[in-house]
């Protein structure tokens, strides 16, 4: 246990000496070495941390994480300082807003980057590109990996037996390797292959439309390179980015319905139609340290909540290496890798990711001239559209990533649910519809019963929904003409016991019905592979449905709809 107030081991939950909850992991240090010019891996509670293992010098403290800087993204620096090719022979490595040269930092600053215009810094790299060796580099990654090879064996050792014990009760027809193209999925993919000797494993890539031309590559690349692997891409062919944009509103960080739609959705109905209703363990590249949020992660994880394709369980297993840890895995054992990572991009999802920081919009300026300026274009255009004073300071100072809701969005009005009490019956609500009641309407109303259309009353076209334990009827749904409303339906509920709570959860899938963006998130939501959306329409299918009643559950789904939380409006 780590009391990371302390700084100090102790055997407690709780620290004795501030009373602090304690951590499990005891965390990781860089240290620097001036006499091997490389970086050294160490726990916070090593006896021999301030000690070289190769030369014995005396080292020191560098930072809590690290990456290298390839010689691409050092010439990139160069060029912005004025000094083309100065540190060429030089050990390079970066941490968040900082430069390491020979261990000595240096701050990068959002103005750093403004020093020379995008065309500029293109024109000078291509220019100094055939001088740009990677002959220094290779030797300090070398050197790297020499001070680093008991910690490389360690990880691999450790990764090995948690990939064998997490698949010891699944067949290995039924794991699946989560494949993004990025460095952290790179090596799950290797170290499962490795660990399980079996190269003929299932990988998913995720193409969401909106990869870096390098992920393109690096995933077709690979796919030659591992010709036994079952490799499979999953993509929305059906949607396109730009549209939804227009019509909900640009993805921002608390808003990025966009990974549904273009991403866990399709991968859905990939796995949905390899295994059908088995259950399946999937290995994700996922870390602790890369957020907040996946930092409450566990590293085995099936909870319905935490996980977001629902037939699977998830593994981990490099959930608690440090981005050090990955390239030490990468480069020590000669892995081919996106070369985004090259140009200084620290990740490579989704190029236009709000979540993507100041140098990786830096770097789409440079490397992706033409997609940046679109973008940003309409994101101006958006800004305007929803009554930003100043739609371009709003863009360029980061404003929108913040945006919540869907102020300013005609489409918001989908999600507001209009009825109102019948006063002829108790217990009824008629609920507006943008469209009129048809099949597909009924279909929402499967996860509550059996539909029982013989059981209604023809001459109103009444369909009831029956309990299917007692087959007593609980809902009645009947169209109506409602004054104000040019379609609407009239919903009673019976027999139970408490009406609110099943009224609620008609209004979501009135919802639903009216707010609909085919997003996707319903597909992932059923374990059961009973919902799907065809040709535009959601659909429920009776036969798969099991009436576990989680995609009418708040707890599950928001609002009932995910568009409740992307479009809902402050007052």
């Amino acid at each position: 246990m780590w009391c990371k107030t302390c700084n100090r081991e102790t055997n407690n939950e709780k620290c004795e000496y501030c009373g602090n909850i304690t951590e499990h992991d005891i965390p990781l240090e860089v240290f620097w070495c001036k006499e091997c010019n490389a970086p050294i891996i160490k726990y916070a509670n090593d006896i021999d941390k301030d000690s070289c293992p190769s030369c014995h010098a005396t080292t020191s403290y560098l930072c809590a994480d690290l990456r290298p800087v390839f010689p691409e993204e050092r010439l990139l620096f160069e060029i912005i300082q004025g000094k083309p090719l100065a540190y060429m022979n030089n050990s390079v490595w970066a941490a968040n807003n900082r430069i390491y040269i020979d261990g000595k930092p240096f701050t990068i600053t959002k103005k750093f980057y403004s020093k020379l215009t995008p065309e500029e810094i293109y024109e000078q790299l291509e220019k100094y590109k055939n001088q740009n060796s990677y002959s220094s580099f290779n030797d300090n990654i070398a050197k790297f990996i020499e001070l680093n090879r008991s910690r490389l064996h360690y990880i691999i050792d450790e990764a090995y037996r948690f990939i064998k014990e997490a698949s010891a009760s699944y067949p290995n027809e039924r794991i699946v390797i989560s494949f993004s193209g990025g460095k952290d999925s790179t090596v799950t993919a290797d170290l499962t292959v490795r660990a399980l000797n079996d190269p003929s494993l299932v990988h998913i890539f995720g193409n969401t439309t909106l990869e870096f031309p390098m992920t393109m590559e690096y995933a077709d690349r690979f796919r030659k390179n591992n010709p036994k692997a079952i490799f499979k891409t999953a993509i929305n062919r059906e949607q396109d980015f730009y549209a939804m944009c227009e019509d909900i509103g640009p993805p921002a960080r608390m808003l990025r319905w966009c990974c549904s739609m273009f991403k866990t959705g399709p991968i859905t109905r990939v796995l949905n139609n390899l295994y059908r209703d088995k259950a399946i363990l999937t290995f994700y590249g996922i870390r602790k340290s890369e957020s907040v949020s996946r930092s409450k992660y566990n590293r085995i994880e099936d909870n319905a909540e935490a996980i977001k394709i629902q037939k699977q369980k998830v593994a981990s297993p490099i959930f608690l290496w440090k981005d050090i840890d990955i390239w030490l895995y990468i480069l020590g054992e000669k892995i081919d890798f996106n070369d985004a990572y090259r140009l200084g991009y620290d990740r490579v999802g989704c190029w236009c990711c709000p979540n993507n920081n100041d140098r990786a919009q830096f770097l789409a300026r440079i490397y992706m001239p033409e997609q940046y300026d679109k973008w940003h274009t309409f994101l101006v255009n958006f800004a305007r559209r929803i009554g930003k004073p100043d739609a371009e300071e709003y863009i360029d100072s980061g404003a929108w990533k913040a945006r919540q809701g869907g102020n300013g969005v005609e489409a918001a009005q989908d999600v507001k649910i209009r009825y109102t009490n019948c006063t002829a019956e108790d217990n009824a609500k008629v609920y507006q519809l943008n469209s009129p009641i048809d099949d597909s309407f009924i279909e929402l109303f499967i996860p509550f019963g059996r539909i029982a259309p013989e059981l209604g009353r023809k001459l109103i076209n009444e369909t009831i929904v029956v309990d299917l334990k007692t087959n007593v009827p609980i809902l009645s749904i009947q169209p109506f003409a409602q004054e104000g409303y040019e379609y609407s339906v009239k919903v009673k509920t019976m027999n139970v016991a408490k009406h609110d709570d099943l009224q609620r959860m008609v209004g979501y899938q009135i919802k639903k019905y009216n707010a609909c963006r085919r997003c996707l998130k319903c597909e992932s939501l059923c374990r059961f592979g009973a919902i799907s959306i065809a040709r535009g329409t959601y659909h429920i299918n009776d036969s798969k449905c099991k009436r576990c009643k989680m995609c009418v559950t708040a707890k599950y789904l928001e609002g009932g709809c995910m568009m409740e939380k992307y479009l809902k409006t402050k007052i």
